[in-house]
């Protein structure tokens, strides 16, 4: 019997999630910089929050096999809406010292990192019991994570100006009190935890984590595309902190300009995005990652490159938004199909956290090389670096294998448990 609530009540759960994500990266950096003025400090709150991010995205696989995912994302959304709202809370009360907001901006990213798994490794479960093929289920679960984020940006922008950093923190922290109570009730019975093998020897949390990277390192067409999508977020990364912000400062189009510019490209890729769910599981493929990262790649970078006008970035910004739309549907589909059931969490985790492992040296790598060649040539090795990383994959026999998604992956040999 299929129903659609979980898939309905998951993708408004993510929605508000995204909102409060999107509050929170321009609320945080705005309360640095007017409460200490300082730039390197707002930097290393960045990091803090990044970096136990990543690393326990990439360590609570296991867990969420364990306990379940639906658990792991319900406590960790409840959870974060109180370590969130405790930092203006803290402020109003004199006692946010700098260390303590470290600390708990750490906290934050560590809770999101497993809770925001915990929502991926359900994404085939939802689907089946939706009866949607998983490119429809990524393609919609990208509309809802753009507009989001599209929507955020300009409430946090309000919220700030109106009612002050501190204060727009209380709605990132309402906002995962909403989610996880939409979250819950809509995906109630499902993301259960792995039964376990009475057939198997007891396995360590460290056996299980290695058995979830060695089933991983085994499928080529999954380490393709970690080590491409890796190194395409760091190229992103540096041509959001500094490219495209450079170039609208040279070029005289203004920071009002930029933030249009980047609105467009967040819509453009909704619309992709969108067309990707109605129709991307009839398309093939390997052709349409090819053609689509053509399109969504190197221009970008070659128009501000040239010098182009203002127009032309746009128009190119346009079409190359629509093609990336199409881009993460069909590559979620490819990863998440590739994952045996029993090691979903582990696996899942694994692959994103390498995905997202380069971002932090995307703004220090775009400045350098800003500084050291100049905008128009840094701007023409970002997008080479694009067009080689993107294409490289596709000269591996393996990776055409996205075309055909494995019948039914089977779990690992017991040898992969790391009892050896």
């Amino acid at each position: 019997m299929t129903t659609r609530r979980p898939l309905v009540g998951g993708l408004v759960a993510e929605g508000i999630s995204f909102v409060g994500t999107r509050i929170s990266m321009i609320a945080i950096p705005w309360f640095v910089l007017s409460t200490t003025g300082s730039a390197t400090q707002t930097g290393l709150v960045a990091a803090a929050e990044i970096t136990p991010l990543v690393l326990f995205k990439a360590l609570g696989g296991p867990l969420l096999d364990r306990v379940g995912p639906r658990r792991v994302t319900l406590t960790c959304d409840l959870l974060s809406a109180f370590v969130v709202a405790s930092i203006p809370l803290l402020h109003h009360h004199g006692l946010l010292t700098f260390p303590a907001l470290l600390v708990l901006v750490a906290v934050a990213g560590a809770l999101r990192g497993p809770g925001d798994a915990g929502k991926a490794a359900m994404s085939p479960e939802i689907a089946r019991t939706a009866g949607y093929s998983l490119e429809r289920v990524s393609g919609l679960a990208a509309a809802i994570e753009r507009t989001s984020s599209m929507a955020g940006a300009a409430l946090a922008g309000v919220l700030v100006a109106s009612v002050g950093a501190a204060n727009a923190l209380y709605v990132d922290a309402a906002s995962f009190l909403v989610s996880f109570v939409v979250f819950g009730i809509a995906t109630s019975g499902l993301g259960r935890p792995v039964p376990p093998d009475v057939a198997a020897d007891p396995t360590s949390y460290a056996q299980e984590l290695r058995q979830g990277w060695d089933f991983l390192r085994t499928e080529p067409v999954l380490v393709a595309i970690c080590a491409m999508v890796a190194v395409t977020n760091l190229v992103d990364q540096a041509y959001t902190a500094v490219l495209a912000p450079v170039w609208a400062k040279e070029s005289g189009a203004g920071v009002a300009v930029l933030g249009t510019l980047f609105a467009v490209m967040s819509g453009a890729s909704v619309l992709g995005a969108l067309a990707a769910a109605r129709w991307g599981e009839t398309l093939p493929r390997f052709r349409t990652y090819v053609i689509a990262f053509l399109i969504a790649g190197a221009p970008r970078f070659v128009a501000m490159a040239l010098e182009s006008p203002v127009w032309a970035v746009f128009a190119v910004t346009v079409v190359a938004g629509i093609a990336s739309g199409f881009l993460n549907p069909i590559l979620g589909a490819v990863i998440l199909e590739r994952i045996p059931a029993p090691l979903m969490g582990r696996v899942s985790s694994l692959n994103t956290a390498i995905c997202w492992s380069l971002m932090p040296l995307g703004g220090v790598l775009g400045g350098l090389a800003v500084a050291g060649l100049g905008l128009s040539p840094a701007l023409l090795v970002a997008g080479a670096a694009y067009f080689i990383t993107t294409m490289a994959p596709t000269r591996l026999a393996s990776f055409r294998q996205m075309d055909r998604a494995p019948a039914d992956p089977a779990p690992p040999e017991r040898d992969l448990s790391g009892s050896r």
